[in-house]
């Protein structure tokens, strides 16, 4: 039985894939940072949240996780379970099991996950295979390292934190599915290159254009508000450097705050996929009955490189 890395650093995507079989291949990745919410138990939902997009934008399905966790010695024990607690309740939201980890002694709190998951090889979604034609749609609102940071400074509406923790803790699972269902081929989650920055790796792997209409990009609440507000903190910046001051992603007439969102750095973002126009209507019928969010926010065209313009 042939045993191959289909995935690995060469082709480097969202995680590992190594084929077991002609139709099995085991997905593996790994994710961890200091939590950025206060209560105990969502930061271990969003935690595992997080580590497990990474399956979901190759069209895997989790099998197993293992903890990795580092905590302080004055930091109550009692909040590390409740943040075990929420993982291990979010991995079996997922269909799968928490079969250990490790934690160790650290000045800082940390938290995520290595996470094993499935997929047939044959039904991958891959950041490399975006075509021309292609319509671009992206399955979660963008804007929490925004509401994040704004949680960190006391200036966030108690309403916009709820929305954003439960946007954070929102499975992939559901909608990989419908994108496998539909037939798509192309995909990535959105995490910390913020949405130009993961489209810009979409594009440049595809080898295509890709224009994204920035008036269609969904926000979560109180996004735009923080944003215009000039909320700004160290991974936007990176984003800035790289992406847009770097020339690898292109804006048009967005003013800043708008700017700003495009850059954001995202945790346990949603799903950009490309959908051909013949699985339009598929898609839209997997989505549905799955009862998955998704919006429009862009086209693939002949060419190089991403464009964000400010549509409307």
């Amino acid at each position: 039985m042939p045993s191959e890395l289909v995935v690995g650093l060469e082709v480097a995507d969202d995680a590992a894939v190594y084929a077991v079989a002609p139709d099995m291949a085991i997905v593996q990745t790994l994710d961890f940072f200091p939590p950025i919410v206060d209560d105990a138990y969502a930061s271990g939902q969003i935690g595992a949240a997080n580590s497990m997009s990474d399956v979901y934008a190759m069209g895997g399905e989790v099998l197993f996780a293992l903890n990795i966790a580092a905590w302080p010695e004055d930091v109550p024990v009692g909040q590390l379970e409740q943040l075990f607690a929420g993982a291990v309740d979010k991995v079996r939201e997922a269909g799968g099991v928490v079969a250990g980890g490790h934690t160790i002694i650290d000045r800082e709190p940390k938290f995520g996950q290595s996470v094993t998951g499935r997929v047939d090889p044959a039904r991958m979604l891959l950041k490399s295979r975006l075509l021309p034609g292609d319509e671009l749609w992206l399955t979660k609102p963008i804007g929490t390292g925004i509401l994040t940071t704004a949680h960190k400074r006391g200036t966030i509406a108690p309403e916009d934190l709820a929305s954003v923790i439960a946007s954070m803790s929102a499975l992939n699972r559901s909608a990989a599915q419908a994108a496998v269902a539909a037939g798509l081929h192309a995909g990535t989650d959105i995490t910390g290159f913020g949405l130009a920055g993961h489209a810009h790796e979409m594009a440049e792997r595809s080898g295509v254009e890709v224009r994204i209409d920035a008036a269609a990009v969904p926000l979560l609440p109180g996004a735009f508000d923080h944003a215009e507000a000039g909320v700004d903190f160290g991974g936007m910046q990176r984003n800035r450097e790289h992406f847009l001051d770097g020339g690898l992603v292109r804006f048009e007439g967005l003013d800043e705050a708008t700017t700003r969102l495009m850059l954001d750095p995202q945790t346990s973002g949603g799903l950009l996929v490309g959908v051909p126009a013949a699985h339009r209507e598929s898609f839209e019928q997997e989505r549905n009955a799955r009862d998955v969010q998704a919006w429009r926010i862009g086209e693939v065209r002949e060419g190089r490189g991403v464009v964000i313009t400010a549509g409307g």
